[in-house]
């Protein structure tokens, strides 16, 4: 553990030349036509005083979920009230963001949009420029400059802090350029330290006391979908936005049918752009006690479905973490790309009703970027060697020790 009482003059400082920071070397070519209107967007004139801190979150819902429980300690450490606290977030996240967020703002963004469009991310600079924030903040480790920081800069608040991220040489320039105009860098430890943690140790160095961190966890009302009828049911998504995290279809399958041996339902989610084996989920659904729900539900419908549900299986994806935050029992197939960074949890912040699963090889820590498979739509071979046995014998675990009301009714018939 990292000393979290380093005093700020000891903290990490990147510092340029005034002439490097006018004519910055190595920056894409995209970030030079920004540059004119993201400037214009900063020294935009705005006559209320400063007040509040925002808190730039540009990643997805999973990472949301990591960073959530953390929040609450903002107030206190940074000394606003919490009606005064901005969180600036994702469109993804937006149709749960009242309920997650409760007692917070929440403003949400295409994140997508402002890092291409040039008016986009205008119109939205100018929106940020004129919350006028004391304070403006960024903890996450692994982010994009030309996001995150972009905003952290351009809010011209009157303080600014932000976690060390992971730089490299692609990176190098655009990080150096917002890292070096920053009041406050605050280093939450090497790669691959778990976000959980990162999260933690940056607000307790702001508070200037440990602050223990905990497992993840929503507050969502327990209101059973209308989908999933009686009886106890599990929830599968076989997903992902990256096509070799996907644990092989098949494999799902197989753990379907031991289900429905067992008298489970069994429900298949994801977005449509994720049903890449369509003629086996086609050949599955057709079966009684079975429903393929994939580009069906909401986010809010799947946040109902998973709170209730007996059994969640998920990739290593955003709804995994939602699934855990909701006290559903949840199983991750995990591959090695970043391992340990999200997935699996460490042991002190790892709920009970968490399980993750995976396949040590030698070339974990890749970053996804692996060499053994021929295109970029093959399962990655960490994730395809993980065995099904493996993954139904954790299952049975899962069902015999739940603690949803789902798994409980399951266990009593």
């Amino acid at each position: 553990m990292r000393n979290i009482d380093q005093p700020a003059a000891d903290r990490p400082k990147i510092e340029v030349s005034a002439f490097w920071r006018m004519f910055p070397a190595g920056m894409r070519r995209r970030w030079w036509m920004f540059r004119p209107f993201d400037l214009i967007a900063r020294h935009f004139p705005v006559f209320k005083p400063h007040r509040g801190l925002l808190v730039v979150r540009m990643d997805g819902i999973g990472d949301m979920m990591l960073f959530r429980q953390s929040l609450d300690h903002y107030a206190d450490a940074f000394g606003v009230d919490k009606s005064d606290i901005t969180v600036l977030g994702c469109d993804s996240w937006k149709p749960i963001s009242d309920q997650v967020f409760a007692g917070y703002r929440v403003i949400t963004i295409d994140e997508h949009a402002y890092a291409r469009k040039l008016m986009y991310r205008f119109r939205v600079n100018l929106m940020v420029r004129r919350l006028a924030p004391e304070t403006a903040v960024c903890d996450s480790y692994l982010r994009r400059a030309m996001m995150a920081d972009s905003l952290v800069w351009g809010s011209a608040a009157k303080r600014t802090v932000v976690s060390m991220p992971y730089v490299n040489e692609p990176t190098r320039s655009e990080f150096t350029f917002y890292l070096s105009q920053v009041d406050e860098i605050i280093d939450t430890g090497p790669y691959p330290t778990h976000e959980i943690i990162r999260h933690f140790r940056f607000v307790s160095a702001v508070a200037g006391k440990r602050i223990d961190p905990v497992p993840p966890k929503i507050e969502w009302p327990e209101d059973p979908s209308s989908l999933t009828g009686e009886g106890p049911y599990a929830v599968l998504n076989p997903g992902s936005n990256e096509p070799g995290r996907r644990w092989p279809f098949a494999s799902y399958v197989s753990i379907a049918e031991k289900l429905l041996e067992m008298g489970w339902k069994v429900m298949f989610v994801g977005t449509r752009a994720e049903r890449w084996d369509a003629a086996l989920l086609d050949d599955i659904a057709k079966r009684p006690g079975v429903t393929d729900l994939t580009g069906r539900t909401s986010l809010v419908e799947l946040m109902r479905l998973m709170k209730t549900a007996g059994l969640v299986i998920s990739n290593d994806t955003g709804p995994a973490h939602l699934s855990i935050s909701l006290g559903a029992p949840t199983l991750v197939i995990v591959g090695g790309g970043h391992f340990t960074s999200f997935v699996p949890y460490p042991e002190q912040v790892s709920p009970d009703n968490a399980r993750f699963i995976y396949e040590t090889m030698e070339c974990y820590h890749c970053f996804w970027r692996c060499h053994k498979r021929d295109s970029k739509y093959d399962v990655f071979p960490c994730v395809a060697a993980i065995p099904v046995d493996d993954v139904w014998n954790v299952c049975k675990g899962l069902i015999a020790d739940g603690k949803s009301a789902g798994a409980q009714a399951a266990a009593a018939g």
